[in-house]
């Protein structure tokens, strides 16, 4: 079960995951700066891959290519539907060589859209072609990171299937560095008050434009060094933070989201059943007390080859 769900000390690794996320970032913006913009910056994330994590197509004139960071074989390779391929060894680099690299990369395939070179969500951020700071990259760590991403990737998509509204993919947010699914109850939000760092109120006030259950997994950060689970409501119903949990779990009040921590889930005689738990309690939470519709959006888990059952 360990080696399923591999440790994450985010001090142990903490260069690497703060070099990594500004190399996501880069290749996010670039996906950003190349796709025309969806409901909720759904345009912008990365995919879990069966080899680390990639863009999805992106369109390129009358093609269409793709940029994969590969945690297997630690490269970075584009690809376009015209037959071209750039790959580039992930090794410690500065971002600032990184940046150029990736950006050079993308040309091979086909995409020179112009990107705004400053990181997002981070406080006082350091433009990318001047970043000689962050430069460290422990490819073991990477690979470990990537394996815990599978674990939750898996997991969410079981728990997306769960429900009949509208329910986002699975994505991974470059700017925020966390992999996120958000199911929505219909209904339009209350202006977003914005303030972000590094973030657009303009983009903040589109992403939570609706009311949303959003559940997650991130890898940990300065202002809470844990890797951890975490769900949130917007707007955040009363009495949500009292909402009944899974052991383990528990509302902070600093972050205003529920957390549940990965070390907490790696020690669980059944990770994938406490992890299901959490999603699920804190999910009935902000429905229940937000006054959700349950009946009419929810609906069992999915299962591979079995059709919905429809009455008529």
């Amino acid at each position: 079960m360990k080696d399923i769900w591999p440790p994450l000390d985010f001090g142990a690794w903490r260069d690497t995951a703060m070099t990594l996320q500004l190399w996501t970032q880069v290749i996010g913006k670039i996906r950003l700066a190349s796709t025309p913009w969806l409901n909720h910056s759904w345009q912008v994330p990365l995919y879990v891959t069966a080899r680390g994590l990639a863009t999805s197509p992106m369109p390129s004139g009358t093609e269409i290519a793709e940029i994969e960071f590969d945690f297997l074989q630690h490269r970075l390779i584009g690809r376009s539907s015209n037959g071209a391929v750039s790959e580039l060894a992930l090794t410690p680099m500065t971002v600032a060589d990184f940046y150029h690299a990736a950006l050079s990369l993308a040309r091979d395939i086909g995409l020179t859209a112009a990107i705004h070179p400053v990181p997002a969500e981070l406080p006082d951020p350091i433009p990318f072609a001047q970043d000689q700071l962050h430069r460290a990259y422990d490819g073991e760590a990477a690979h470990r990171f990537w394996r815990a991403l599978l674990q939750a990737d898996r997991l969410f998509k079981l728990f997306r299937t769960g429900f009949l509204g509208k329910v986002s993919p699975v994505h991974f947010f470059w700017g925020s560095f966390d992999l996120a699914v958000t199911r929505f109850s219909g209904r339009a939000a209350p202006l977003h008050p914005g303030g972000v760092p590094g973030l657009p109120d303009r983009v903040t006030r589109e992403a939570y434009s609706h009311e949303v259950s959003s559940a997650g997994f991130w890898p940990g950060s300065d202002l809470y060094p844990r890797a951890a689970f975490y769900s949130y409501a917007y707007p955040q119903p009363e009495g949500f933070a009292q909402s009944a949990m899974p052991s383990g779990a528990a509302y902070d009040t600093k972050l205003g989201e529920f957390l549940l921590p990965y070390d907490v889930v790696r020690a669980s005689a059944d990770p994938d059943a406490l992890v299901m738990d959490f999603l699920q309690a804190t999910y009935a939470g902000a429905a229940s007390l937000g006054h959700w519709d349950r009946a009419a959006l929810e609906c069992d888990f999915g299962v591979p080859g079995r059709p919905r059952p429809v009455s008529g």
